[in-house]
This record gives C-alpha cells, structure tokens and sequence, in this order.
C-alpha cells in the first residue's frame, strides 16, 4: 500500500488538476457504447471515472480510434493516464499497473484449412491478418519464428483482408473472432489461446506516488468484486476474465 498523501497523488497523476484519461475505442469489451454527448461507456471508462472519484478530481475522457494512438496520448503528454493492454513492448515506455482483466488471444482459419491448432499456426509460407499493432500484434511480432503477419488499420480491416486475399489465418481476441466466424461461413476458431491479453491501467514513467496508488486501486477492484460488477453490468462478463489476484 502506498503511504503518500492524496495531495502527492493528485500531483503525480493530475498534474494539471484534471485527470485526462486516453480511452482505446477498438476494444468493444472495455467500450461497449457511447452516452448521448459521444461520451464513452464501458468498463474501461468507469475503471478511469472510479479512480477519479477515489481521488476526488475532476476527469476527462479522451477517445482514440486505436491501442497504438492511444499509447501515443501518453507519450506526448497529451493525457495523464491510459487503458489499454499491458504488453512487454508499451512497458517499455508505460508504467502499468496490475492487470484488472484479461482477454484470451486465439485464431480464426478458412473453412478447409489443414491448420488444426496453435501449434500448426506458426509455420513457414503461413500468412496471419492481423490489426496493426494491438496488443497480440506487438506479442506475435516478438514470438512467431516463421509465419508472416499482414497488418491492417483495425479488426475490420483485418478481417477484409483475411477474407479478400484469401489469407490461411486471423489473429484476434476470442470474443470478437467468435462473432467474426458468423460473417466468414465454413470458418472456425482454434482451440486453445496464443496468449491472453491482460488489460491494466498505465501512466507516465517515474511518478512513483501515483504508479503505487493505481496498482493498489487495480488489487482492490479485483479482489473487492467492483471489476467482477462492471463487467456484469456492461454484459461482457462471459468474454472477459477477472484475475483472482491482480496480476502484472
């Protein structure tokens, strides 16, 4: 637990008295919708509106087309926090806290495909449609040996493109892809996960009070029960994972 005073907090994470928060709006788990003034709602908009309240701050959400626009925000100053996917590539350059929830990773085949499960994915000649630089981008660009990933602006595009050029996978998040296997018929999905996507709470490196309070705040949701009641309140509670204890 962090012993800072709230008022070292406020400095760390608001500098400018507000807490500006970067909203990735590709995850439709975490955005599930928008309010009558294009405000986003979702899991990941009342995880940033519930640690302005804990540190009684006034909040503004900025939304971002994509993960990587988002992480984009953070860097240039543009916001004071971020959520989106904790992947050893933005770690690099973002201090994440504790995953709050997790995401499995999986992939989606043409019907008549030899491919029978992960393990057969990551061959030569194989070409893998993929959203460019999500969080499972960035991990199979580090992990795979010898398929190619083809890159597209978004899940929707990739999608395009695995069905256009006729590409032997797509990579994705498995609740999306479920939903993609009813639009691409004889398709189907690959049992068992490449990785599971862990989504956390990140800010600027080197702001020690405030990197301490959002890790502790990511615990206490878990094990409070409060991440479990989003979820069920935005209806994705059979899509997404809460960790049993935070994870990093």
């Amino acid at each position: 637990m962090t012993d800072a005073s709230p008022d070292a907090i406020r400095a760390d994470l608001a500098p400018s008295g507000t807490l500006r928060v970067g909203i990735n709006m590709a995850n439709m788990l975490l955005v599930t919708d928008r309010a009558a003034d294009g405000a986003p709602l979702g899991v990941a908009p009342d995880m940033a509106r519930a640690v302005a309240e804990r540190l009684d701050l006034p909040v503004t959400l900025h939304p971002f087309p994509m993960p990587g626009a988002t992480a984009d925000a953070l860097a240039s100053g543009a916001v004071d926090m971020v959520l989106i996917a904790n992947e050893a590539e933005r770690a690099k350059t973002i201090a994440f806290s504790p995953a709050y929830c997790g995401i499995e990773a999986t992939y989606l085949v043409p019907g008549g495909s030899p491919i029978a499960g992960i393990d057969d994915v990551d061959r030569p000649g194989t070409r893998i449609a993929v959203a460019e630089r999500a969080a499972y981008d960035l991990y199979l660009t580090r992990t795979l040996r010898h398929a190619t990933l083809v890159r597209a602006g978004g899940l929707p595009a990739a999608v395009d493109l695995f069905v256009e050029e006729r590409l032997d996978a797509l990579a994705g998040l498995r609740p999306a892809l479920i939903d993609n296997a009813k639009t691409i018929p004889g398709s189907r999905l690959l049992e068992g996960r490449y990785t599971t996507v862990l989504q956390s709470i990140g800010t600027v490196p080197g702001r020690r009070d405030g990197i301490a309070f959002i890790a502790d705040f990511c615990r206490e949701a878990c094990a409070s029960g409060f991440v479990a009641e989003l979820l069920a309140r935005h209806g994705v509670s059979d899509r997404l994972t809460v960790p049993t204890a935070a994870q990093s």
